[in-house]
């Protein structure tokens, strides 16, 4: 087979996906700390659904990114109404109180197989290796130490997110940021468009803007590819 000589990788749902019971027991940690109106936890799961999926289309639409302190600052504010001051809220202890939560119910790798075909990958094409992931309530900052977690942090070069870009995809811009980093990592080679591509799961954010700037794309996961399909 043929390899590429830069490999872009999307995170959620193409590397590593989310342990449930995060989710859980988050919406139970805000029903006991942040609910002066007596809401359920389904009523609270709820609204971190909703503020995710409108967060993610305004993030879509504009190309730019709403972090993750405003979408918790909107969730409590859909909670409590006018019952709670969001300017009592010390976003520097949610912050830290969430990432422990998380790191009690960290995300998974989506496969067993991930790991495997990375180091194969590393191996055998000598090509580097980027993440270009969007964010929501978790931050880029986060991330990076959950791939530390699972040791995938020694496979990628570099690592862009959102949050840390204030770009989203599927902003062209925010793949170009991606090329000007791969040119920066392969310094004194030219590195082709034709010879990158970026793999993920999202027809929208991943594969439309990767061909529409010119490198090749590999849809996984929502069809039926896996990461396999590289090394087979």
């Amino acid at each position: 087979m043929s390899y590429y000589q830069h490999y872009s990788f999307d995170l959620w749902l193409t590397l590593i996906k989310s342990d449930p019971e995060f989710k859980i027991q988050r919406a139970h940690f805000f029903h006991q700390n942040f609910n002066n109106t007596g809401k359920s936890v389904d009523d609270i799961s709820k609204i971190f659904r909703q503020v995710d999926l409108m967060c993610n289309a305004v993030n879509e639409k504009t190309g730019k990114n709403i972090d993750a302190d405003e979408m918790y600052l909107m969730v409590i504010s859909l909670i409590n109404g006018d019952r709670l001051n969001i300017d009592d809220i010390d976003y520097n202890a949610l912050h830290l109180q969430m990432e422990e939560l998380l790191f009690k119910y960290p995300p998974m790798m989506y496969a067993d197989v991930t790991i495997e075909v990375l180091e194969h990958l590393k191996q055998k094409s000598g090509a580097t290796f980027s993440l270009l992931s969007n964010t929501g309530y978790i931050t880029g900052k986060t991330l990076r130490k959950v791939l530390a977690l699972y040791g995938l942090d020694n496979y990628f070069d570099f690592q862009l997110y959102s949050d840390e870009a204030g770009l989203s995809k599927p902003n062209h811009e925010f793949f170009k940021v991606m090329l000007n980093n791969i040119d920066i990592c392969n310094a004194g080679k030219n590195i082709p468009l034709n010879s990158i591509i970026h793999i993920g799961d999202n027809p929208k954010n991943d594969i439309k803007p990767a061909s529409e700037t010119g490198i090749s794309s590999l849809l996984i996961n929502s069809n039926q590819n896996t990461i396999l399909s590289l090394i087979s």
